[in-house]
């Protein structure tokens, strides 16, 4: 549950937990960043290197993300492909996770509209016909025939995740990424069973999560990491997020809801919030989208000032109407006071981004008081490292670890 006990004590965030059939050695999350050390779509002694920093660091669990379910649903160079083939590598990645004494989660998704042809092969797909105004891809409106290939996908990804030693799953359905697109109005126009109302724009979502359930039933936790808002005109926000978190939540499915904001569509930074780092865009880019970016990159992404806890008030909104899984609080986390915050909120998780880029072991400094809040000055310089290898400026990947395939 996501309430707070009986006797109402607010629980330690340093001691260990239950999030559904596994029990976590503390309650810091590591929250999926994107990586880039996968250039063949396998893991790699500097994936698994990168991780471990984490959890010798302190982190009770870290995520694998991104995890591509199938080769068109990548979203970025360097993402890890979640098959069959693979499971040698990603035991290894499981093996040395539990070894630092922590637990390892996968982060399964469909970047659906977020996709690009350059890097998949093949045209993008999103509920309906859609022109996403950041690349200008035109995605194409993907078939009920298609729609049950990625069903099937889903389960077959969670099926990887757990032969190869994951202790929980998170499937993707926030940040208009594929199955996140369908709950929004904005893009999904569709006239069938899976447009129009709530209940229709969450059925695909639901018959996911409950194909992935059936497939590995309790053999690891499930996470369902959904969007609140996205801070975009007629697309997704509270009044209808919470309604499907409460569909999804209603199946005894999901395990725990990490709970998100923002697109990767459009207006990027209302998930990121601090400085918006056109240059660091930009240099991602090259020809007419470099010079696009730098005139109007700031309109297209947006400039929010940072917070701490900036999604408190927003996730708060989802703890009287999700009964089952637990809740997992992200959003401007970055000392022991917003964790302490967050459990006498009634939260049972917290997760770390940004915080963790700049220091892989601040939870243990937290911990043990030797220092009372983190370095990172959400300048936001690490959120287009994701094209390259995802690392903090102050803390550039200096290391000599292979990113050959394993």
């Amino acid at each position: 549950m996501n309430n707070q006990t009986e006797q109402n004590v607010v629980p330690d965030v340093f001691s260990p937990t239950q999030l559904g059939p596994i029990t976590l050695p503390n309650r810091i999350i590591k929250a999926a960043t994107s990586e880039g050390r996968s250039p063949k779509g396998k893991v790699t002694q500097a994936l698994i290197d990168f991780h471990r920093g984490f959890i010798e660091g302190g982190t009770g669990m870290t995520t694998l993300a991104y995890c591509a379910i199938s080769p068109e649903g990548f979203a970025a160079p360097g993402e890890i492909l979640m098959i069959r083939e693979n499971i040698p590598g990603l035991k290894k990645f499981t093996r040395a996770m539990h070894e630092a004494g922590g637990k390892a989660s996968a982060q399964l998704g469909h970047a659906g509209p977020v996709a690009h042809k350059k890097i998949t092969g093949v045209q993008p797909v999103a509920p309906s016909r859609f022109r996403n105004p950041t690349s200008f891809q035109l995605c194409r409106e993907i078939t009920k025939e298609e729609m049950q290939t990625v069903i099937r996908q889903f389960a077959d990804a969670a099926e990887v995740a757990a032969d190869a030693g994951f202790d929980a799953i998170e499937l993707h359905f926030g940040h208009l990424y594929l199955v996140s697109a369908f709950f929004s109005p904005w893009i999904n126009k569709r006239k069938d069973e899976y447009g129009g109302s709530l209940e229709n724009r969450t059925r695909f979502a639901k018959e996911i999560l409950l194909a992935v359930k059936e497939r590995v039933q309790d053999r690891l936790a499930i996470i369902v990491k959904i969007s609140m808002d996205d801070g975009i005109k007629g697309s997704i926000w509270l009044d209808e997020s919470t309604q499907c978190a409460k569909i999804l939540d209603e199946t005894g499915a999901v395990d725990a809801f990490e709970l998100t904001m923002g697109s990767s569509v459009y207006n990027q930074m209302y998930l990121f919030r601090g400085e918006t780092d056109i240059d660091g865009m930009a240099s991602t880019q090259k020809g007419i989208f470099k010079l696009g970016v730098k005139l109007f990159g700031k309109m297209m992404l947006g400039e929010y000032p940072y917070e701490d806890l900036y999604m408190l008030e927003s996730a708060r909104q989802f703890q009287p109407i999700v009964k089952n899984a637990q809740l997992i609080l992200l959003g401007g986390i970055n000392d022991y006071a917003h964790m302490e915050r967050a459990m006498g909120y009634g939260f049972s998780f917290v997760a770390m981004g940004r915080a963790l880029l700049r220091e892989p072991d601040l939870v243990n400094k937290l911990k043990t008081k030797s220092q009372l809040e983190g370095r990172c000055i959400h300048c936001n310089k690490c959120m287009f490292s994701v094209f390259t290898t995802t690392n903090c400026v102050f803390t550039k990947d200096y290391a000599t670890s292979s990113k050959e395939a394993i």
